[in-house]
């Protein structure tokens, strides 16, 4: 019998969104204890802070350059690498239970994840050999959504409307102050896709002998917006009582001068003046909404993160009661962030900043296999890791060779091995194509961005496109500036960090393919 792996996931949870991670709201009991007996990587960063590309190289391994997922809506080709199949040829029962997407769902039919529900069936796909699926909204198309419209179809409609009649993200709002996307869900708690995916990973745990080893993926939906978490559930925090998020500027005044100091699509963004990603629902200018309505959007994420803590500790007790405990290996992270206020800033987009890029991510190692000096207890990596790092390490656990095909490497079990490892950068990138809803005569708009971060500074280069001419960037010096306010980019004083941090994004960053996949859809 060996290494059990357990991968959680949530869909756009901030970084601070954990006690263990500086969080002062939420109550995460059971996640913190896994950092108090693991290792916290504080300055760890996805490769793209989507969802799609996100996903794509978490389960590849690869850089989105690589795998070819390069923005929303891109398909990540069925016959990609996966290490769900190398652990599963190894002789792991594997499953992803809750959010997949690795291919887009508003698009055309022949997905085999849109179907495989209405089929009846579980996979095996991408080298799971069971899948049972779930969204943040309801779309008909997936396991939770079947079972909602076999089982409880009278409690459907509590969930927030995403599509709206012109087949658009919806941009209407609910809850105390209309806050957009913000809902109140009548349904009862049980029923909610939180604690689905819970119940539906412990059925796969349960169809197991004690012998086997196995390999989960364990996707919560939340907090992603629509924020619409049980009404039982919304005196667990108030939103009268939450100060505003230190980034969100004091005055509209004040929010104006602080955009101005970046490239001009995030004041765009604020303004509605330019879209550039579909991830900003039309119709919604961030600058027009209120503090109160900021404050109820977080208290939305609150609540959500906390059931999904409570949702994770029934799951670790349950593998403690299989006796599978000291063998089990638990990985903790999301696939990006959300501004959640930031910078006047909601949802997610071409934002290189630690809101969107910087994640929670833990690792409590099999406490029966944990041997090194610091074993059992709470270890901080402030070194620079990524998502593409995960595959690797699930191979190492199991004894098995890391595949060459795969760009990250094994994660460092302490800080002190991974100034060994060299561990200094971590890549992230952007790239979209978007044209606004009912601008169909205009041009679409182009937008790239290439990062490189470090522990001390973060440096975002931009190509060329319909926004910018390629000599643009940002530069933040995460020590005199950790909220990143101040674009250094221009700075003379800052012109040798800019140099020697931009010869080794060009050094590093992976090759670019000739072509690029189609995009099948806009999510």
């Amino acid at each position: 019998m060996g290494r059990k792996i357990l991968l959680i996931t949530t869909d756009q949870m901030r970084y601070d969104a954990l006690g263990c991670t500086g969080g002062k709201v939420a109550r995460t009991p059971r996640l913190d204890a896994l950092a108090q007996s693991g290792i916290n990587f504080t300055r760890a960063h996805n490769q793209s802070v989507v969802c799609m590309p996100a996903r794509a190289t978490i389960v590849t391994g690869q850089y989105p350059a690589t795998h070819g997922v390069w923005m929303n809506g891109v398909a990540l080709p069925e016959d990609a690498p996966s290490v769900a199949h190398v652990l599963g040829t190894a002789g792991y029962k594997t499953a992803l239970i809750g959010k997949a997407h690795f291919e887009p769902w508003m698009a055309p039919p022949g997905f085999y994840e849109n179907e495989m529900a209405r089929r009846g069936e579980t996979g095996p796909h991408r080298g799971f050999d069971r899948m049972e699926l779930a969204n943040h909204f309801m779309t008909g198309n997936f396991h939770y959504d079947q079972w909602m419209q076999k089982e409880h179809k009278d409690q459907i409609g509590g969930f927030y409307p995403i599509v709206s009649e012109t087949g658009q993200q919806n941009h209407i709002g609910g809850a105390d102050t209309g806050a957009i996307q913000c809902w109140v869900n009548d349904m009862p708690r049980e029923l909610y896709h939180t604690d689905w995916v819970a119940d539906r990973v412990i059925a796969f745990l349960d169809s197991l002998d004690t012998e086997e080893d196995w390999f989960i993926w364990m996707s919560f939906p939340d907090p992603h917006h629509p924020w619409d978490p049980p009404a039982s559930e919304l005196g667990r925090v108030d939103w009268r009582d939450l100060d505003l998020p230190e980034l969100y500027a004091g005055s509209h005044e004040e929010r104006t001068e602080l955009l101005e100091r970046k490239p001009r699509h995030w004041k765009g963004a604020w303004d509605g003046s330019l879209r550039t990603n579909f991830e900003f629902p039309p119709n919604f200018r961030p600058c027009d909404l209120t503090d109160d309505q900021v404050r109820e959007i977080n208290a939305m994420n609150h609540i959500e993160n906390e059931l999904i803590d409570e949702a994770c500790g029934r799951v670790f007790d349950h593998i403690n009661a299989r006796g599978w405990d000291g063998d089990t290996d638990i990985f903790f992270t999301t696939d990006h962030g959300e501004m959640q206020g930031d910078f006047g800033l909601m949802f997610k987009g071409a934002f290189h900043v630690d809101a969107l890029m910087r994640l929670p991510f833990l690792w409590r190692p099999a406490p029966d296999h944990d041997t090194g000096p610091e074993a059992g207890t709470p270890r901080a990596v402030p070194n620079p890791v990524g998502h593409v790092d995960l595959a690797p390490t699930f191979c190492a656990l199991a004894g098995l060779d890391v595949p060459e095909w795969m760009e990250g490497a094994p994660l460092p079990a302490s800080a002190a091995e991974a100034d060994d490892q060299s561990r200094e950068t971590v890549l992230t990138g952007w790239d979209s194509v978007h044209r606004n809803s009912g601008d169909q005569d205009k041009a679409e708009h182009t937008l790239a961005l290439r990062t490189i971060s470090t522990r001390t500074h973060v440096l975002t280069a931009y190509r060329p496109g319909s926004i910018y001419d390629g000599t643009e960037g940002e530069l933040y010096d995460l020590e005199d500036d950790p909220l990143q306010r101040i674009n250094r980019w221009d700075d003379p004083a800052c012109a040798a960090i800019r140099k020697e941090l931009m010869t080794a994004l060009l050094d590093e960053w992976p090759q670019e393919p000739d072509e690029r996949l189609p995009r099948i859809g806009p999510a």
